[in-house]
């Protein structure tokens, strides 16, 4: 998988200024102070510095930066000069180490933070943006140390804090690379794969195979890759760093690694994207990789349908008739509506299996969202206000774009079937809101839920706040804050 670059912390020696090689990033408040760095980099610069804080610092941004090339007096390529004031939020800090992630390009960087607050912050975002998926490039990898070196006041302080923020870089990243994938490469076996290596890193990890899921009464999900040649499975991730005996929170990913849409068949243009289907469960592996890395003190079990949709003589027809696991019967319309068939088998066996304390299933599950939302928030649907408002708190801290949407009686009537319990569509009408129907359908009144339908958000053709464009792996940041304010044991020690 892409690593997220090497970040250190150290403390702030000018006398290396003039003879550190690649990029040196200085930091500059609006209204021009410079620090210790700063002016010393100015007079190696003869001046450089203060002359572009006398032409840009009165119109910058937060996070704004300046280049300017092979300055006078150092050694380095270029000498990023960033505005940025010292009482800046969290994620304002973090927006503005974007900038030197998107900047690095393969070249050793040498961030000069001194005494700012959220220098881990400045350093999570610039690992955050420092990625790309090169995979599947031929010819020779590019020379790249990947290494960023900030110096700090307090290095062993903002260590501390870094740590668990580039344990979650760590997170998005497995998610992105997941989600970037061909289909070719990660099929569901290839999937299975990578999550049970995750062991090595403390997870319980269990692969469900497709004659036990058919024992289990799994026949929604089953159907959905009857016709295709790769093997339906569940894999299980459980983190068990919470009180023992603990109910767990439970995280429930659509992992569709390809989707045609079966007998339903997608028009072809734009069909390459479905490599992205998977995206739920990517953000779900994600996430239990991070709380894994950074033993988050707090039980949370991830389960994830891993299934490939295609056409073939063996493939659900629409008008076939399948049971799902809880026993209910769905009349299948569309067989490219299969992501809810999925999810539903799988949130009921997390509630059979472990009575968990809440439960949040993610899906890249309709165009509809898109279009009610674009590629800015996704779609959040739950029976719990409380529950509800914990995690669109957590997604605004983290500055993941998240919007409310609804659940009533007359949508859930949109899908009543005449042959059968239901129907897995509604049809074009409130489209994202009668998939999100179908799934509670699947949720007990007393079990806190919430629905992520995050089709427009998993996999972008433009550059987002932390991502290039492909997958921004948003979600993995806001859940993990979710786990963090909600979920976790604090101890009296602590």
């Amino acid at each position: 998988m892409v690593k997220p670059v090497s970040v250190t912390f150290e403390d702030t020696d000018i006398d290396v200024l003039a003879t550190t090689e690649g990029r040196v990033a200085i930091i500059i408040t609006p209204d021009g102070r410079m620090d210790t760095a700063a002016r010393r980099a100015n007079r190696l610069s003869r001046g450089a510095v203060k002359r572009v804080i006398e032409a840009e610092a009165e119109e910058s941004k937060p996070g704004d930066i300046v280049t300017i090339a092979y300055p006078a007096g150092m050694a380095a390529e270029a000498l990023d000069v960033m505005f940025l004031a010292r009482n800046v939020t969290a994620v304002e800090a973090r927006k503005a180490g974007v900038g030197l992630g998107r900047l690095r390009k393969a070249k050793p960087m040498l961030v000069c933070a001194g005494p700012h607050r959220h220098a881990a912050q400045i350093a999570f975002g610039c690992a955050l943006r420092d990625y790309e998926f090169e995979d599947h490039r031929s010819g020779p990898a590019k020379e790249d140390d990947r290494a960023v070196r900030f110096m700090v006041s307090k290095p062993e302080d903002v260590t501390q804090k870094a740590l668990p923020l580039l344990a979650i870089a760590e997170g998005v990243f497995f998610t992105r690379d997941l989600t970037n994938e061909p289909a070719n490469v990660l099929t569901t076996t290839e999937f299975a794969k990578r999550l049970a290596d995750m062991v090595d890193l403390g997870l319980d990890v269990e692969v469900i195979e497709e004659e036990k899921l058919k024992d289990l009464g799994m026949g929604a999900l089953l159907s959905v890759g009857e016709g295709s040649e790769s093997p339906s499975k569940v894999v299980v991730m459980q983190w068990n760093g919470g009180e023992k005996d603990a109910a767990p929170l439970a995280l429930i990913g659509k992992g569709v690694v390809f989707d045609t849409g079966g007998i339903s068949l997608k028009p072809a243009a734009g069909m390459e994207d479905m490599t992205m289907d998977m995206g739920g469960a990517g953000v779900v592996s994600g996430v239990m990789r991070a709380l894994a890395l950074r033993k988050a003190p707090a039980n949370v079990v991830g389960l994830v349908g891993l299934v490939e949709n295609m056409p073939s003589g063996k493939a659900t027809r629409p008008g076939d008739v399948v049971t799902s696991m809880k026993g209910d019967t769905i009349e299948v319309i569309n067989t490219d509506a299969e992501g809810r068939l999925v999810l539903c088998d799988v949130l009921h066996y997390a509630q059979e299996r472990f009575k968990p304390a809440a439960m949040v299933d993610l899906a890249t599950l309709t165009g509809a969202i898109i279009i009610g939302l674009g590629h800015e928030n996704a779609g959040v649907f739950s029976n719990n206000d409380a529950f509800c408002n914990a995690f669109l708190k957590a997604a605004k801290t983290e500055g993941e774009g998240a919007w409310r949407m609804p659940l009533a009686k007359a949508y859930d009537n949109l899908i009543k079937s005449r042959v059968a319990d239901m129907k897995n569509t509604g049809g074009r009408p409130a489209g994202s809101i009668t998939a999100a129907e179908f799934l509670h359908r699947f949720v007990p009144d007393d079990m806190p839920w919430i629905h992520l339908d995050i089709a427009g958000v998993a996999s972008v053709k433009a550059e987002t706040a932390y991502a290039p464009s492909g997958a921004t792996g948003w979600g993995v940041m806001a859940l993990d804050r979710l786990v963090a304010d909600k979920f976790e044991t604090v101890t009296e020690a602590e």
